[in-house]
């Protein structure tokens, strides 16, 4: 059953990812990408990474999609036009794209060898416990220098908002 599940969720994660790309109007393209977001949710969500599943949703699928959908509606961005494709790129594209990603399952193939299968659940280190000793022990610097460049970030948006008022 956690194989299906599994098949079911990364499905739609490729499709919504590549629907994200393909997408001409911005809205739809994020809509598209909140659907990548919840599948990954699902998929940490069978391996047992319960606190990361959570966290993807409340900060991924929800804070920083709102986000990004009202940056979207602010800039009034339209659907994009549509330009005429030479002729060279209608011929050479596919043909192209299948050998490079032939080249890439080479190669990938070669340099990784085959190891440990994934046993779905048997993941503990997604745990609330285990997420925060590895913050604020391994990773304390990176997390400190991010919180810092986000708040320099809050800061030059409120500096430019300023002089706008003015």
């Amino acid at each position: 059953m956690d194989v299906i599940l599994f098949l079911i969720f990364a499905i739609i994660a490729v499709v919504s990812a590549i629907n994200v790309v393909v997408q001409t109007h911005p809205i739809s393209s994020a809509v598209s990408l909140i659907g990548v977001m919840g599948s990954l949710a699902v998929l940490y969500l069978l391996l047992g990474a319960e606190f990361i599943a959570a966290a993807q949703v409340i900060v991924y699928a929800g804070a920083v999609m709102v986000l990004f959908i009202f940056v979207i509606l602010l800039l009034n961005a339209g659907a994009e036009t549509k330009r005429g494709r030479s002729f060279m790129v209608q011929l050479l594209g596919v043909p192209l794209l299948i050998a490079l990603l032939g080249l890439l399952v080479f190669f990938v193939d070669r340099l990784f060898p085959r190891s440990v299968t994934v046993h779905f659940g048997g993941f503990s280190g997604g745990s609330a416990q285990a997420v925060g000793r590895a913050l604020f022990t391994t990773y304390l610097l990176p997390f400190e220098v991010t919180s810092i460049l986000i708040l320099i970030a809050i800061l030059g948006a409120i500096v430019l908002a300023r002089k706008e008022l003015d």
